[in-house]
């Protein structure tokens, strides 16, 4: 099998670095207590570098590098056919790093992207057409073998997928116009922050809109 469906679903690099701004941003809002939060970024995450996470407080997630080469997503579910726990020998599955160009290697060296934990690594250059993976031979048996197409799937652009997240996650309702405001990446207000949650304000999230890098109104 392949993993081309997920890989065509994937945005442009700049593209997808908004829209992972866009669901810190969105999670800050709502869940003002970071360690409740699935989405996070760092847009100081180094000189050049800024770094997006996910991590569902089960053992799953990912992490997203953005550098002067292009990016990279290194991905883990734990349950998967794929993960180093199901292995006897507790390895990432062959092919799932052995690829990564040079301009990467710094990423597989990064203690704090937890290398050993992989079920998927996926990069993109910016000279590249497409996003990339490694030559694999996935097992048999199952449509999802490494976790990538349902641990990926909200970064397909679409607001309403956020919604249906937040939705379920934090148990109430969410205003589609209000995400799809903030996944247009326009300037933060203080309406758009009310009506995401009303116990909030603008000026209590400015350590997080400066730490995501995301723009907010002068107002």
């Amino acid at each position: 099998m392949t993993k081309r469906n997920i890989l065509n679903a994937l945005p442009e690099i700049e593209a997808l670095r908004k829209l992972s701004q866009s669901l810190a941003m969105l999670d800050a809002i709502l869940s003002p207590e970071w360690e409740y939060r699935y989405y996070s970024f760092d847009s100081k995450w180094s000189a050049d570098e800024m770094m997006a996470s996910m991590r569902n407080g089960s053992g799953d997630g990912y992490f997203i590098l953005f550098n002067q080469y292009g990016a990279i997503i290194k991905g883990f579910a734990h349950e998967s056919l794929m993960s180093p726990w199901v292995s006897e020998f507790e390895q990432v599955w062959p092919g799932v790093l052995d690829e990564v160009p040079s301009e990467f290697q710094s990423f597989l060296q990064e203690p704090a992207f937890s290398i050993t934990e992989a079920t998927f690594c996926i990069w993109r250059r910016s000279g590249d057409e497409a996003w990339k993976i490694g030559e694999i031979d996935y097992p048999e048996g199952e449509n999802d073998p490494d976790g990538s197409d349902q641990m990926l799937s909200i970064l397909n652009g679409d607001p309403t997928a956020y919604q249906e997240f937040a939705e379920s996650y934090y148990e109430r309702k969410i205003p589609l116009s209000a995400i799809k405001h903030i996944y247009e990446h326009n300037s933060l207000t203080g309406e758009i922050v009310r009506l995401l949650n009303q116990d909030i304000s603008i000026g209590e999230l400015q350590t997080d809109i400066e730490e995501i890098g995301y723009p907010r109104s002068a107002t």
